[in-house]
């Protein structure tokens, strides 16, 4: 745990290059909005594009392999036991998972496999289940993870976090009840990608800069829907003349959402120890007396960047960084979101789970509130579904209210949900869809409240 009391005495001129330099980059890639083919987007997001242009038609093949490869190397490394990758914390915690992770591991493999050659159940490989999850999705995620995780060090190495969190900790702690940094997190997924918001926030937890509580809040809370695909929603209900009023709509549930869900379980039930137990014993981003929020957030910056001896260390990490996700988390998105997609295409469990929230939606006064209703709980296993699923219905506030919730939902098991789990993040997925259901009827209400106003 850093200490507060840890300093630059008299900072030199090569202190504040190592502070500036690397945080303003940093700032520019995840969160500087660029207007990009039409759409408001951040560089990260654009490189990732470009990978994707690249290798057009064959990063599919790519994730194929490394999934296929990952979970070969998984079963040598149970079988023979190499110590070279057994004395090894990073290879030991990608090779050598603990025996759950490793079955959701040679399922996703299997999945991949399947869907790739096309054999076996066709409930598995169709294009609205694996299909997706592979074609559409993993590449995605490939591309922005390969970037985000290799450049994510600029954030978190350089002094960003430490002078950001001393600025934004008298808003965020009354708040939300969460460090200042925290909103970092929140603005590189708003502007840029919700899986950047679950690495960064994985990463400072491994860190010990997050509490369980903190880094589960967060994980859950602030991995915003982007900008970006938000416009992709609202089109598809084919409201984008809408976009001003369901994007403010989308802010305002998110905020409600984001200040009574933390402070009910099972979030409220999280502890604020750290990753290896310990407990959090003092406010890090505390201010003390004889400094202002912007001297204290100067100090602790300059500290932290003073730390970084090893320009080659850092690229270590983030290519450390790059690695855990693409080969650690790419096999569960496909495992988990495989799954989920499979029991929404071929069980009517969601829509049976969406007929308590007829009674609800008709207080509200929701137009076609039954078939609303199919649209609810469909959205744990992905957020385009209840679009996809509204857009033949006749009423414009019913399909405005449904994308608004589709989007402020916010944890999908195709994506943000899978990412959650397989990353270090302590959320269990019965937690995922407590959360996923509070979320849910905190944000209906403002929603429909915002839809009945505008139309």
């Amino acid at each position: 745990m850093q200490e507060q009391t840890l300093a630059v005495k008299r900072p030199t001129p090569a202190n504040w290059l190592m502070f500036v330099l690397p945080s303003l980059l940093g700032v520019f890639l995840f969160m500087a909005p660029i207007n990009y083919q039409d759409s408001l987007t951040i560089p990260i997001a654009i490189l990732a594009k470009s990978v994707q242009a690249l290798f057009e038609g064959s990063l599919t093949t790519m994730v194929t392999g490394m999934i296929s490869l990952t979970a070969a190397a998984t079963i040598v490394t149970k079988i023979f036991k190499p110590q070279a990758i057994l004395k090894s914390h990073f290879f030991s915690g990608l090779l050598n998972p603990s025996l759950p992770w490793f079955i959701v591991q040679q399922l996703g493999a299997l999945f991949v496999l399947l869907t790739y050659f096309g054999v076996g159940p066709e409930m598995i490989r169709d294009g609205a289940t694996g299909g997706l999850v592979l074609n559409d999705l993993l590449p995605v995620l490939f591309s922005v993870f390969l970037f985000a995780g290799l450049l994510l060090p600029l954030l978190l190495n350089f002094g960003l976090l430490e002078f950001v969190g001393a600025l934004f900790t008298r808003i965020m702690r009354p708040l939300f009840n969460l460090p200042g940094r925290s909103a970092v997190n929140c603005i590189a997924s708003w502007l840029g990608d919700g899986s950047v918001g679950v690495l960064m926030t994985s990463k400072q937890y491994e860190s010990k800069i997050y509490t369980e509580r903190e880094a589960a809040v967060i994980g859950t809370t602030f991995t915003a829907v982007s900008i970006t695909f938000s416009l992709v929603v609202i089109a598809q209900v084919n409201l984008e003349h809408m976009f001003a009023p369901f994007y403010l709509t989308v802010c305002l549930a998110g905020l409600a959402a984001a200040v009574i869900v933390p402070r009910l379980p099972p979030l409220s039930w999280k502890k604020d120890r750290f990753i290896d137990g310990t407990p959090l014993t003092e406010d890090l981003e505390a201010v003390p007396a004889g400094h202002t929020v912007v001297s204290f957030g100067l100090e602790q910056a300059l500290a932290k960047a003073n730390e970084v001896t090893s320009l080659r260390a850092v690229m270590v990490d983030g290519i450390k960084n790059a690695a855990d996700m693409i080969f650690g988390v790419l096999p569960v998105v496909m495992a988990i979101g495989t799954t989920a997609l499979m029991i929404a295409e071929n069980t009517p469990i969601f829509s049976l789970m969406g007929l308590p929230f007829i009674p609800y939606l008709e207080l509200l006064q929701i137009p076609d509130a039954a078939a609303a209703s199919e649209t609810i709980v469909v959205g744990f296993a992905d957020m385009f579904l209840p679009s996809i699923l509204a857009s033949g219905i006749e009423s414009d506030l019913t399909r405005f209210v449904i994308a608004a919730m589709s989007v402020t939902q916010l944890i999908y098991m195709s994506e943000i949900g899978a990412l959650l789990i397989g990353s270090k993040i302590p959320v269990k997925p019965w937690e995922l869809f407590m959360i996923f259901i509070l979320r849910t009827l905190v944000t209906l209400p403002v929603i429909a409240l915002m839809g009945h106003i505008f139309f």
